[in-house]
């Protein structure tokens, strides 16, 4: 499988490419990183030095890799945090030309804006362009609950309004969602959920919740998934890897004590996840 993913870049810590890449390349996916940014440290810091890089030194990356002759082997393009409007455009035609030379290729958006603890965090023409633009053209989106709330104008709290919001969601284009840090209010103390649907159904496992917060594990999270659903076709199987690689890299990092998080360290959850959680279909 490759994929070509469309995100951001650090030198110190994981967070957009720097989380993606390594956990695909350890489960034997072939990637090309592209660059929209290349950051010191991500931003959550207050504080990092390097450049954004412009729409036009993106769109030259990715032409470049077009002119190798890669465009017709690519599985998935795969995007998340977006700094500036103009990638957007230079995210929407890699995916058009990538689909021209594969028909096959499904387009992959994280459409990265906020949390529900700390409300939006992206320039606000961000939002509108990922709702109105971005989203439409995806086949395949992972938000979060508060994000999913967004896109589509409502407020997912329970299963069955999750599920409305999703269906609201797919009806403007994407046929996958995965929604992440799903907290019904009627679910156990110390719990949190992950929802897949497809055309084929929803599924939604529980974990424990740890406590932390931990920049990057949403671009770790939507890239397995991509990558395993697009392997598979299998919606409940791609969650349950999905699932249990994630909570392993997040109980490492915590258990750690760091900041950032042990990436590295827990290659072997990606690689051979434990499956310990059970997939439920909910519809």
């Amino acid at each position: 499988m490759k994929i070509l993913s469309i995100q951001s870049a650090v030198a110190y810590g994981h967070v957009g490419n720097s989380a993606a890449v390594f956990p695909l390349q350890r489960i034997g996916v072939e990637v090309y990183p592209v660059y929209t940014v290349n950051f010191s440290n991500h931003t959550g810091y207050g504080a990092w030095r390097g450049p954004l890089i412009s729409p036009q030194d993106v769109a030259d990356v990715i032409t470049g890799i077009e002119e190798r002759g890669a465009f017709g082997e690519i599985d998935a393009v795969l995007s998340g945090y977006q700094g500036g409007e103009g990638i957007g455009d230079v995210i929407l035609d890699a995916v058009s030309r990538v689909k021209a030379a594969n028909p096959s290729a499904i387009y992959a958006c994280d459409p990265v804006m906020g949390n529900a603890k700390s409300g939006c965090f992206v320039a606000p023409a961000i939002p509108i362009l990922l709702r109105e633009r971005v989203v439409p053209a995806a086949d395949l989106i992972t938000p979060n609950q508060f994000e999913l709330g967004f896109l589509t104008g409502t407020e997912p709290t329970d299963l069955q309004s999750t599920l409305d919001s999703v269906d609201a969601a797919r009806s403007t284009g994407p046929s996958t969602v995965l929604v992440t840090s799903v907290e019904r209010p009627d679910r156990p103390e110390g719990t949190i959920e992950m929802l897949a649907v497809t055309d084929g159904g929803a599924w939604i496992v529980q974990t424990p919740h740890i406590p932390m917060k931990a920049n990057g594990s949403g671009d770790v999270t939507a890239a397995l998934f991509t990558a395993h659903f697009r392997d598979s076709g299998d919606a409940a199987e791609a969650l349950a890897k999905t699932t249990s690689s994630v909570f392993d890299l997040l109980q490492n990092t915590y258990d750690a004590g760091t900041r950032e998080l042990q990436l590295i360290e827990s290659q072997e959850a990606y690689a051979h996840p434990r499956m310990q959680f059970e997939v439920t279909q909910v519809r």
